[in-house]
């Protein structure tokens, strides 16, 4: 059976004003039950759960610039099950070419189907957009992670929110699962420029009304934006995973892989049976270079589960279970919300230090990229779900998704 599992559900039949899909489906845990092995427990369970493995309607297609020579290859969204009365509501979801698989799984959660969009590249490398269907009035959400290739998508999220704007949307939410340069959100050395800011400009010039966002690198980028900001966190989605594994609560140890990542690590360890904290002290000598000093806290004979927003490269969270595994740690999990996976992420990922690397769909992870040790958990109820609040004006009885209580 093969170990890479990807969570998400989608009802073949059409689905009906706004019902909730429920579903528990966890893989057997990798992890053997001692046999006083207890379930870990999360202080809140979340209320949306998440389920099997959804196929989405992409097909590629090749459009021709009839004016010029340009050709573009062009991904096509067909129909998706949608709710009878979807075309009375007055909010629409279009999305971008970054993640479509992604805005598809939003979508069918959502009882809806993606909006009609032309979106193609001229020969030179030009975006184009068009929407194919009226947003006059609406509340339009635009999912596009800036993802790599980061100035592309970014630039297609630019223009797909200018063209909402000029085809007089009510309200136009970019959707951003993963938000890109998050990492250039401060100076820390002069004539550095703060990128993420810059970028939050663009936006918010750009036209866009609200930003909902995943997992930012650091809370701060919210005050970045002149608009209202919803930040959610897709770390509750691996919590729900983790929940489902047998481990001997004295076994568990949550480990931050750096100095700056202690809040959201503490924040994980609260809520999974309140574990103890192991931090990994390193000196960062450059870009996507890490050098490991020394581990504060015990992971000996325990199950060492190392938590970050994002994998990149792959070397700060690698040195980091090098390090637990010398100091005696009995397995050593990563999870993180945003796998990027810059080369060399999937050789070191899948060099046999991890028992498991467990990562969110806010990122798409090419097929050729799979390892064994690789789960991906889909955050489309999550952000599907949180459309619904903001379109509907309502946020009571959300906050195990809003917030992790970092203190």
């Amino acid at each position: 059976m093969s170990s890479l599992l990807h969570h998400s559900y989608c009802s073949s039949s059409p689905l009906t004003s706004r019902s909730y899909l429920k579903l528990n489906f966890f893989p057997s845990s990798r992890i053997p039950a001692s046999q006083n092995g207890v379930r870990c427990n999360l202080v809140e369970p979340l209320k949306f759960e998440n389920g099997k493995p959804y196929t989405s309607y992409l097909s590629s297609s090749t459009t021709t610039d009839q004016a010029t020579t340009a050709t573009a290859t062009t991904p096509s969204i067909s129909n998706a099950p949608y709710s009878e009365n979807a075309h009375d509501t007055r909010l629409r979801i279009f999305s971008g070419t970054a993640n479509p698989a992604l805005s598809q799984e939003i979508a069918c959660y959502m009882g809806l189907e993606l909006g009609k969009i032309k979106i193609k590249r001229f020969a030179d490398g030009e975006i184009y957009v068009q929407l194919q269907e009226s947003v006059r009035g609406c509340d339009v959400y635009l999912v596009q992670p800036t993802c790599p290739p980061a100035n592309e998508n970014l630039m297609e999220l630019l223009i797909m929110i200018d063209a909402c704007r000029r085809a007089s949307a009510k309200n136009i939410t970019a959707v951003i699962p993963y938000f890109g340069y998050a990492r250039a959100d401060r100076k820390t050395q002069g004539r550095e420029s703060i990128a993420a800011k810059l970028v939050a400009n663009l936006i918010t010039e750009a036209g866009a009304n609200r930003v909902l966002a995943c997992d930012l690198h650091s809370g701060q980028s919210m005050g970045y934006f002149d608009i209202p900001v919803d930040h959610v966190y897709g770390q509750p989605v691996i919590l729900d995973y983790l929940a489902s594994k047998y481990i001997c609560s004295d076994d568990l140890v949550v480990v931050s892989p750096d100095v700056g990542g202690v809040a959201r690590a503490r924040a994980f360890a609260k809520k999974l049976s309140d574990a103890p904290l192991a931090i990994v002290d390193k000196r960062r000598h450059g870009h996507n270079v890490a050098e490991v000093m020394n581990l504060i806290g015990d992971v000996k004979g325990k199950v060492a589960v190392m938590v970050d927003d994002m994998i990149d490269t792959a070397g700060t969270i690698s040195k980091g279970a090098v390090l637990l595994h010398q100091e005696g740690a009995r397995e050593v999990y990563a999870c993180s919300t945003h796998a990027v996976f810059s080369p060399p992420a999937i050789e070191r990922l899948s060099s046999g230090l991890f028992q498991e690397v467990i990562i969110t769909n806010t990122i798409p992870v090419l097929e050729q990229n799979y390892f064994p040790q690789l789960t991906i958990l889909s955050v489309a109820n999550l952000l599907g779900e949180t459309i619904w609040r903001v379109h509907d004006d309502c946020s009571g009885g959300f906050e195990p998704y809003s917030s992790l209580g970092i203190d």
